[in-house]
This record gives C-alpha cells, structure tokens and sequence, in this order.
C-alpha cells in the first residue's frame, strides 16, 4: 500500500462523508478517521421567494361529542347481517348501553355498546373496513 492509495481513499471518505475506515491488505493494517466538525456552520438564511406562499387554512373547530373508539383490532360491522339495517345512523338517537355495530375479531362477533345518551353525529368508519385498535368509529353528541 503506497501514500498515492492512502490518499485515494482519504478523497473517498471525503466524498462519501464516512467519517472511519480499517484496511487490512497484505499484512497491512491501515485505520483512517476523519474528525467532523464540532461546531456545525450555521444554515443560510432563509431568502424571501418572490413568489406568493399558499394562504394558511384555519384548523378546523373541535367537533362536539364523544368519541367511541374501536376496544380491538378487527372487522367493523355496521349491522347484524348484510340484509339487515345498520344498528345506526347519522342522526338516530342512542342511550347508554344500545349497539353500535359489531366488530369480529378471531371469528367472534363482539357487540360495541354505546356509553353515552346522545345523537350520532358521525359513523366514522364504513361497512367491511378494517379498524384498530382505539380508532374512532362514531361520534356521538349529547
């Protein structure tokens, strides 16, 4: 191994950025590091573009209501069977207790009561879907 290979790869790890190289060739050891620099340069400042940024969008107010979240991973159902009505709607009335859906887990149908007296204001999820584990699946408002 001569300087001329020993300065090749010094350019290399310069290049590639790495910052440590071992060697062993032909009964040589060769170890280099590079030192990175303790105090990184400060990032340019920022340049006005001349063009016209997108105007922000006002986050959307805090919907109104409880959340009913999925208990487990699992199939949302929104009626007992295919041919049957959904348990709710958007705008049927509930009381604490009352079903929401099924979700089937591991092949057992697992009936999500409602906590809460209220109005369904939203069926976040749709028939089939796969849901997670606290996902929401309704909304329900006093």
């Amino acid at each position: 191994m001569d300087i001329k290979s020993i300065e090749t790869l010094a350019k290399l790890m310069k290049e590639t950025g790495l910052t440590a190289l071992e060697l062993s060739q032909e009964g040589v050891s060769l170890k280099l590091e590079r030192q990175t620099g303790l105090n990184p340069a400060a990032p340019a400042p920022a340049v006005a573009s001349p063009f016209a940024t997108a105007p922000v969008e006002p986050e959307p107010a805090p919907q109104k209501g409880a959340l009913v979240l999925s208990p487990t991973v699992g199939v949302f159902y929104a009626a007992a069977s295919p041919e049957s009505e959904p348990f709710v709607d958007v705008g049927s009335k509930v009381s604490r207790g009352d079903t929401l859906c099924i979700i089937e887990a591991m092949k057992l149908m697992n009936e999500i009561p409602s906590e809460v007296d209220g109005t369904v204001v939203e069926v976040c999820v749709s028939n089939g879907q796969v849901v997670e584990y606290n996902q929401p699946l309704f909304r329900i408002a006093p």
